[in-house]
């Protein structure tokens, strides 16, 4: 069994079989939310100016919930609209996989540097979106990196509706919304 380290560099290098290992592993639940909370905290760090320490823990809890609901989505969606005849999943394997993509979400720590900032959150970004796409392949049994993508899609949409439906209940409103996606 890896280390979580060995883990995280895995996930970040897309390997299939790192998201395997975790899927897989029942007790990995804690080492992917330990990463989706490093992945919060280096984000924070790189706003942090901004946001001061209230900031940070908010977004902090934020990341853990949007991970639950995310993930809650991302198993209905997979197993419900687009499953295949192999797709077999529990959201457990949902949760540790797409919480080991966050892993090059570390990088945004690096978010602090003058003139690089943006340009480095932004490839964090991006990198997290492939590693979340391989994530959802391997813990759905998909063999169609397309239908993973699929699965993303549909499921950020779900998950948009679903956050605006929430800040409009607790009275937040549009303004709230530029918070989603953090």
């Amino acid at each position: 069994m890896a280390t979580l380290t060995e883990r995280m560099i895995g996930a970040a290098r897309l390997d299939a079989q790192t998201y395997e290992e975790v899927e897989h592993d029942e007790t990995a639940t804690s080492q992917a939310m330990l990463v989706v909370v490093l992945a919060s905290l280096a984000s924070g760090v790189a706003v942090f100016g901004q946001a001061g320490l209230l900031g940070l823990l908010l977004g902090t809890v934020m990341s853990l919930v949007g991970w639950v609901i995310w993930a809650a989505i991302v198993y209905f969606v997979g197993t419900r609209i687009l499953p295949t005849a192999e797709t077999e999943a529990d959201l457990g394997q949902l949760l540790r996989t797409i919480g080991f993509s966050a892993s090059p979400g570390l990088l945004a720590v690096f978010g602090v540097i003058p003139g690089l900032g943006a340009l480095i959150r932004i490839v964090a970004s991006l990198w997290q979106l492939a590693a979340m796409v391989v994530a959802i392949r391997q813990a759905l049994d998909f063999e169609s990196t397309g239908r993973a993508v699929g699965v993303c899609l549909i499921g950020w949409l779900a998950y948009l509706i679903f956050s605006w439906v929430v800040l409009a209940v607790l009275g937040i409103g549009a303004a709230g919304t530029g918070a989603i996606g953090h």
